[in-house]
């Protein structure tokens, strides 16, 4: 059956000349420098899953940056998710996980705009294969939409003297650089303009992606950028502080011998004692090569990729697990509950004001600092705040961190998604076409949308609310004022 589909797909390519994302059959055919690979079609989408963009970082090859695949005329069927990077919570997590997910209308011509997503999850959990991602309603817009999964936890983000061949810490952005090249080389046979490539991502995501803008290494492999609820304050670890987390994490396996001979079950087990103790020992960190500044830092000095970027956040960024982070911080900032209450009038509980507040200074304030920076250098800013909560829920909203992400790709029915109301559907589709629109052109706006002003001169934001989406000035600005002064003493 292989060499059948082999000999139809060859027999396609020689007929057209064309290696783009042909049907052979119902099977939809892209050409690619690693082989012939064979999708999948549901509806009007065609999926390529769990294609490979770099060798399975195993045995030798663990810890060390990604290396390129051969090239190869071998045939692939590309139906089925790979497996998600290591991590404690998905049994089906495997270290081979270097794996990106492809989706695009079927049988529309291209070159049309790709959007490349990168999954959040605090750098040590999440998976592109969720449910959750699926890109199908927004590939049916025609766009082509990537899912990329890249290492996590230790194995993305170690920093230790061990690793003694030159590399060290910061694998998991090395994978984003890796999967970005690899649409650059190969999105064309799918229909993609390797020209035309927009990021975006929430969370970790949206840092990774800051932290692109800001590389060297990944500056012309994308064109525009969309950064979901970015701690755009927060410190990056120095290489001294990543080399001490790594130095504990070593000393939690409880033995001497060749990291990269550990088996991964020990990994995960000397992973979890460490994060107990420090959860922000496996991230980002300054190397001096990748990163070598904190995102605040380099927008400040203009040192990031001037491309049309939107930036926004959500009215509650509070997780299932940010209980913590909220208490240091309260701990840390030296204001009481009583003091807060001034800047937030209407929260009812003691709970509800440390939210808000957790909100504003993690994620309201830098985006708005970031978004003020990033206009600063002429490049079209658009900043939003994201703050409806669905019909179903509004008696007993769940977290707010990431509830925009299933209004973006308009999923429905899977675990974290809900059933959607007829707003919700509106507001779904209002939210995607700008999203759709900037990945095409550059510019959110278009016909039957609220018009989204840039951030450029009057510092407007378009807020997504229960009652409107409406572009204007930010109602929370008097606030944030007082939390971007403090911020700066």
């Amino acid at each position: 059956m292989r060499s059948l589909l082999a000999f139809i797909a060859a027999f396609a390519l020689l007929c057209t000349g064309r290696a783009v994302a042909q049907p052979v059959g119902q099977f939809p055919f892209a050409l690619t420098r690693e082989g012939q690979m064979l999708g999948a079609v549901e509806g009007e989408v065609a999926s390529f899953k769990g294609l490979a963009y770099a060798a399975p970082p195993v045995g030798s090859l663990r810890w060390r940056p990604p290396q390129a695949l051969p090239e190869s005329s071998e045939m692939s069927m590309a139906y089925e998710y790979g497996a998600p990077c290591l991590q404690p919570s998905l049994p089906a997590a495997r270290e081979n996980c270097l794996t990106l997910n492809v989706f695009r209308p079927f049988g529309v011509d291209g070159p049309l705009p790709v959007m490349v997503f990168i999954h959040g999850g605090g750098y040590v959990k999440g998976t592109a294969n969720d449910p959750l991602f699926d890109g199908a309603r927004l590939a049916q817009a025609g766009l082509i939409v990537v899912t990329v999964n890249y290492r996590l936890g230790a194995l993305g983000w170690l920093t230790h003297p061990a690793l003694s061949d030159g590399y060290s810490g910061n694998f998991g952005l090395m994978d984003q650089i890796a999967a970005l090249r690899w649409v650059h080389d190969n999105i064309a046979a799918f229909g993609g303009d390797a020209n035309n490539v927009t990021l975006f991502g929430n969370g970790a995501g949206a840092t990774s992606i800051a932290l692109l803008m800001l590389c060297a290494q990944s500056r012309d492999l994308f064109q525009k950028a969309i950064l979901q609820s970015v701690p755009g304050r927060a410190r990056l670890p120095s290489s001294q502080e990543a080399e001490a987390a790594g130095r504990q994490f070593v000393a939690a396996l409880g033995q001497q011998a060749d990291l990269r001979t550990v088996e991964p079950a020990r990994l995960l087990a000397g992973e979890k004692r460490l994060l107990e103790k420090s959860p922000r020992s496996f991230m980002p960190a300054m190397d001096g090569d990748l990163v070598t500044e904190d995102i605040a830092a380099g927008f400040a000095a203009g040192h990031e990729s001037r491309i049309p970027l939107i930036i926004g956040s959500n009215d509650d960024e509070t997780r299932y697990d940010s209980e913590l982070e909220v208490k240091e911080m309260l701990s840390a900032s030296g204001e009481s509950i009583d003091e807060l209450r001034k800047l937030y009038p209407d929260a009812a509980r003691s709970s509800d004001v440390a939210a808000s507040f957790y909100t504003d200074k993690v994620f309201s304030e830098p985006v708005r600092m970031l978004a003020r920076l990033h206009a600063a250098t002429g490049a079209p800013t658009f900043r939003y705040r994201f703050a409806y909560v669905p019909e179903g829920r509004r008696g007993n909203p769940d977290e707010g961190h990431g509830r925009e992400l299933q209004f973006i790709f308009g999923v429905e029915g899977v675990p974290g998604a809900g059933i959607f109301s007829r707003r919700d559907r509106e507001v779904a589709n209002r939210m995607r076409a700008y999203w759709i629109n900037f990945a095409r052109s550059g510019d959110p706006n278009g016909a039957e949308l609220p018009h989204w002003d840039a951030a450029a001169d009057r510092d407007h934001l378009l807020l997504i609310a229960n009652d409107r989406v409406a572009s204007g000035d930010d109602p929370w600005a008097e606030r944030l004022d007082r939390l971007a002064s403090e911020s700066k003493k």
